[in-house]
């Protein structure tokens, strides 16, 4: 790497710390860029409110109306996107790192399909209420992360393998997904289709809370095995020569991003393609090799942030739920990306 575009702080004791410039820009550029589409989303709806109100409503300076509207109706609901975007991009940059291969990610392995069984088990089979439709999808990505690492294991699990397993698990999922939408009462599928389509509309504080405690324990635990990760894109014996416990780190780090693309799932449904674009967008944007866990983050929560906002600009509030938007744009980069990939010799 470029002594231009690589920095070390030192500290006394010997403590060194190593940062790529250009990776830290990108960093603070896309917080700055989640935080100004937050703020802007928070004063679009019916009842419009200026930015500058916004930031006083937030310091505690707006009227009752205000603050009303932000802190109980519309914070929350920019917490939960900002939250579920920056799990998705860690998540899609964790799987697209161990698969070494930019369809890794968990929109093309399953993990969204197995979240959305989980979640029609408890709506068709229990009716059950959103909690518990949170909880069935939370279980149900887990239990299909399980099944792919088991399904993909033959002495480690490896790149392309994990992919194909990922793409036949996905098949099966969604055939079990139909098949419980036919046997669902028409309300129970009305219930169904909205939450399947990925959608921040009604979201509020019960779903802030549990989705920032998971990240909380699950972003410091991935970032703590980021050198791991890296060391692991050269292959699992240049990772064993330097002291990495490969199957041990493999292990802890796609069950973090199976909680978090679980736990996102769960929270606002499933929100199609952040995880596969983000970490590929951040990529481009920093240069940089590696998994880019961090950019990859704030990349996936600007995203989404801004894809709801759109969506609400485009269309009006609450009309057109942020997965389609997200599903749109992250088709057209699968076909972009799937075109690259196929000039390039890679597929």
């Amino acid at each position: 790497m470029s002594t231009t575009r690589t920095r070390s702080l030192r500290a006394r004791g010997g403590l060194s710390l190593r940062f790529d410039v250009r990776a830290l820009v990108v960093v603070v550029l896309l917080l700055v860029a989640a935080l100004a589409a937050s703020v802007v989303l928070i004063g679009t709806g019916d009842f419009p409110i200026p930015a500058a109100d916004v930031l006083r409503t937030l310091a505690g300076g707006g009227n009752a109306g205000q603050e009303f509207i932000v802190d109980e109706l519309r914070l929350p609901r920019v917490l939960v996107g900002l939250l579920v975007g920056a799990s998705l991009g860690l998540g899609g940059a964790i799987f697209q790192s161990v698969s070494r291969n930019p369809l890794g990610s968990p929109d093309v392995l399953g993990l969204g399909q197995g979240a959305t069984a989980g979640a029609l088990i408890m709506i068709v089979l229990f009716s059950g209420t959103a909690n518990q439709v949170a909880l069935g999808a939370l279980v149900g990505g887990l239990v299909t992360g399980v099944a792919i690492y088991l399904l993909a294991w033959k002495r480690g699990v490896h790149g392309y393998r994990l992919v194909l397993v990922g793409i036949g698990v996905s098949a099966i999922v969604s055939a079990v997904n139909g098949y419980l939408l036919t046997k669902a009462d028409l309300v129970d599928a009305a219930r169904a289709v909205v939450w399947m389509t990925g959608s921040l509309n009604g979201r509020d504080w019960a779903q802030v809370w549990p989705l920032l405690a998971m990240c909380v324990v699950l972003v410091p635990l991935v970032l703590g095995n980021a050198r791991g990760l890296r060391m692991m894109e050269m292959g699992d014996d240049v990772s064993y020569a330097l002291g990495v416990r490969v199957e041990r780190v493999r292990l802890l780090l796609m069950l973090s991003a199976v909680l978090l693309t679980a736990g996102a799932t769960a929270a606002a449904g499933p929100v199609g393609f952040v995880a596969l674009t983000a970490p590929q967008l951040a990529r481009r944007l920093t240069r940089s090799p590696g998994p880019n866990l961090v950019p990859s983050m704030c990349m996936g929560a600007a995203l989404l942030i801004v894809a709801d906002w759109a969506s609400q600009r485009a269309f009006g509030a609450d009309q057109l739920p942020v997965g389609v938007v997200t599903g749109v744009l992250g088709g057209i980069y699968l076909l972009w990306l799937l075109v690259t990939e196929r000039k390039a010799g890679r597929i």
